[in-house]
Formats: structure tokens, sequence, C-alpha cells
């Protein structure tokens, strides 16, 4: 596995060893001792995972105070342009994100730490999305931001009269409404 770091503290893009041959492929999507030896030592407690079309995009989310995860994020089937937004208090990239494409055919990963939002927009007629995280969840405390704040300002790829979203999602904070309390 290549653990690459991004632009911000703690976030990693991760590209498996592929294995190919007449049969098809093998890699390890997750090794333990790897990531490990790469400084990630989070134990991932539950996985999840989406099915979404063409225009979708799911986020900004995430759990606030002790509730906090951190995910390990892939696409299974088809491309996502993967987003995590640093909310980590008194961080020197607070407010900034990192943006990734995520396909089957990349088999790439990105790891996100506790205190990042995170969301994702579907780039492909469909997307299967997969993720682990290192914390049970807990209603009451998630929280998220509108994935079209212009104080975050991503490019999520989707034309606007394109883009699918929850109410949920279209309702939500914006960047100065994040509590003291992360």
């Amino acid at each position: 596995m290549n653990f690459i770091k991004t632009e911000i503290d703690g976030v990693f893009i991760i590209e498996p060893k592929i294995f190919e041959d007449a049969r098809g492929y093998f890699f390890e999507s997750y090794n333990e001792a790897e990531f490990i030896k790469n400084g990630i030592s989070n134990r991932f407690v539950q996985d999840n995972q989406s099915k979404s079309s063409y225009g979708v995009i799911r986020g900004l989310h995430c759990q606030l105070g002790d509730h906090s995860q951190a995910k390990l994020v892939r696409v299974l089937q088809g491309k996502v342009l993967d987003v995590a937004v640093d909310i980590r208090k008194g961080s020197p990239t607070f407010g900034k994100h990192v943006a990734v494409e995520l396909s089957e055919e990349n088999k790439r990963q990105l790891f996100i730490p506790r205190h990042f939002l995170h969301g994702f927009s579907v780039l492909s007629e469909t997307a299967v999305f997969a993720y682990k995280v290192d914390n049970l969840y807990c209603k009451e405390s998630e929280f998220g931001i509108r994935y079209d704040d212009p104080e975050i300002g991503v490019d999520w790829k989707i034309p606007a009269d394109k883009v699918i979203t929850s109410e949920k999602d279209r309702l939500a904070n914006k960047l100065k409404d994040i509590p003291d309390e992360r």
C-alpha cells in the first residue's frame, strides 16, 4: 500500500498494490500493520455502505464530541468526488478541504481523521460507496454543514441543476455555525 499525505495533516490517500492476472485482480483494502506503520492506529468498529445515482451529493456530515468518527472510505462501483473538511479547533487548515476522486478503477481510499466533515458527489451513473468508522453512530451527535457553503467552496463537479441532495443537507448549517465543542 502506498500512503500519500495530502495538504491537510492527518488526511491520507491510500493506493493499494493490485495483483492482476487472467482471473481478475486481488488487493488488500485494509492491513492493520500497514496502517499503524503509517501513523494510523484507529480501531474500526462499523462498516457502512450506500448506493447513489449521478448528481447525488451526500454531506457534509460529522459526529461531534465523544462520538466523533475517523473514516476509511472507498468506492466499490462507479466514481465519486470525496471531500474532507478540517473542523479541528485551532488547526491552521480549519475550513480547508481535500477533494479526491475515488473509483472502482483507481481503487483509492481516503482516510479522514476525527473532527472532519465528510461528503461525496456521484460522478458516474451510479456508485456504491463503502466506509469504515472508528466509533459507533449516535444520532444526537450528528452535525452537518451545507454542501454549497461558499466559505468552504467545494467544486463538486456536478452542474447545479443536476444536484440531488436530501432536505436535511439543503437545510444544514454553515461553517460559521460549528459549535466550539467538537
